[in-house]
């Protein structure tokens, strides 16, 4: 459908448009979720036949004295905000049963519903697409020069190029540039004020609609500031907890994890899981998860920094930096299929992401803000692969290092290095 005649503003592709038309010639309905304000509602939009918004006053009439009723039109058909009604969830999936067509349904959704009505009933029926914020790749202008992950991944190494390498002041930009699709062309202030009012909502009502939280929406705005600052870390529920104590002296770390829980079903939290692969040696895997916030523009917004402060902390800009590249990674390894995990072993070896493939192929991926620092990246990717036991899990497909400022390369030992800014779908 046209986005632009229906809600005003004309459609800007995005990675996830490929996936739904996979699905949807799979699949008799496809389920988009994501944190609030990713562009779900366009996407789905931009691929449907007809639609209904379920948070409009009429369809919520409709609803009450017809729901089958919002099921009628013609396929795809879209289904916006569906967990406002979770009992279409058993409309659709009857519906589903009694046809054999393909694709005749995409439902939209911000939060997985409490009673979780979706975990035994849409197998065979259901297929789940992820939708994160813009990647760079998607929210700036086009690269000079582009390195695809997918080409990557199928053994096709990179034309080099030394000047492919952007500046500091260009990460910090691309750092704080929301990939929130109605943020994407606001100048930086705009967005930061934007994002924060973002995080108010999620504390004041958006986690209410999921749970009786005891707590008010200061201590979820501390949380989500806790994570901020460990982002792109092991962190433990203890930490976060002496943190958010702050504002809550007699929290436990139980309630916070129980908060954490909330925001990952809410999609604002994602939480990169460890790899555990075979080892070598004697070394101890690390399981903590790493833990990122959906966007991370909204990260630098919850902890107050602008391009001055990033400018002069090298480390804060280092740790947002990683974050954004394993957001990129994660939207881009989604539409193959793929996901992001993390190594990190009690000898001190650790992998920043590891993305893992259905056909158990796996690629390994280090960061490193300052271009300078690649050599140092290609080492560390060689001594943790080391440790790990390859003859069961196989070797790497791909070794590749991903800077801030640095250039396309392969090195001589077969490890890849392009800058965020080139990396492309």
């Amino acid at each position: 459908m046209d986005t632009l005649e229906v809600l005003g503003r004309r459609y800007r592709p995005r990675v996830v448009d490929s996936p739904l038309e996979r699905a949807l010639a799979i699949s008799g309905a496809v389920v988009i979720e994501g944190a609030r304000a990713t562009g779900k509602t366009m996407t789905a939009l931009h691929a449907a036949s007809s639609y209904v918004l379920l948070d409009d006053p009429e369809s919520r009439q409709i609803l009450d004295v017809a729901p089958r009723s919002v099921l009628e039109g013609d396929a795809p058909r879209l289904l916006d905000e569906w967990q406002l009604s979770p009992e279409l969830w058993n409309l659709v999936r009857r519906a589903v049963d009694a046809s054999p067509e393909r694709g005749r349904f995409i439902l939209t959704g911000s939060a997985v519903p409490a009673d979780d009505i979706t975990r035994h009933t849409g197998a065979g029926r259901f297929l789940r697409l992820r939708q994160r914020t813009m990647s760079w790749w998607e929210k700036l202008p086009p690269a000079p020069m582009s390195v695809s992950l997918g080409a990557l991944i199928d053994g096709v190494p990179p034309a080099p190029n030394l000047d492919a390498a952007p500046d500091l002041a260009d990460i910090v930009d691309g750092v704080l540039r929301a990939g929130f699709p109605a943020l994407v062309d606001l100048d930086p202030d705009q967005s930061a004020t934007s994002m924060r009012a973002y995080l108010d909502e999620v504390g004041r009502a958006d986690i209410q609609r999921l749970a009786d939280v005891r707590h008010g929406p200061d201590v979820i705005r501390r949380l989500i500031v806790a994570i901020a600052r460990s982002v792109a870390s092991d962190v433990a529920f203890t930490t976060l907890t002496a943190d958010v104590r702050a504002v809550a002296p007699s929290i436990n770390a139980e309630t916070v994890s129980s908060y954490v829980g909330l925001l990952e079903r809410l999609f604002v939290v994602e939480a990169q899981r460890p790899w555990t692969p075979a080892l070598r040696s004697r070394a101890r895997l690390r399981t903590a998860a790493k833990l990122h916030l959906v966007d991370p523009a909204l990260a630098a917004a919850a902890l107050g920094a602008g391009a001055r402060q990033l400018r002069g902390d090298l480390t804060t800009l280092g740790l947002l930096f990683e974050s954004a590249v394993v957001h990129d990674l994660a939207v881009y390894a989604g539409a193959l299929g793929g996901e992001v995990r993390h190594y990190r072993d009690s000898n001190g070896k650790e992998i920043d992401a590891i993305i893992t493939l259905p056909d158990g192929r796996w690629a390994a991926i280090e960061v490193k803000l300052g271009g300078p620092q690649m050599s140092a990246g290609a080492r560390s990717l060689r001594d943790a692969v080391a440790q790990i036991d390859t003859e069961v899990v196989g070797e790497p497909i791909l070794r590749l290092v991903v800077t801030g400022t640095g250039p396309i390369l392969t090195l001589d030992d077969g490890t890849v290095t392009c800058p965020l800014r080139a990396l492309a779908p």
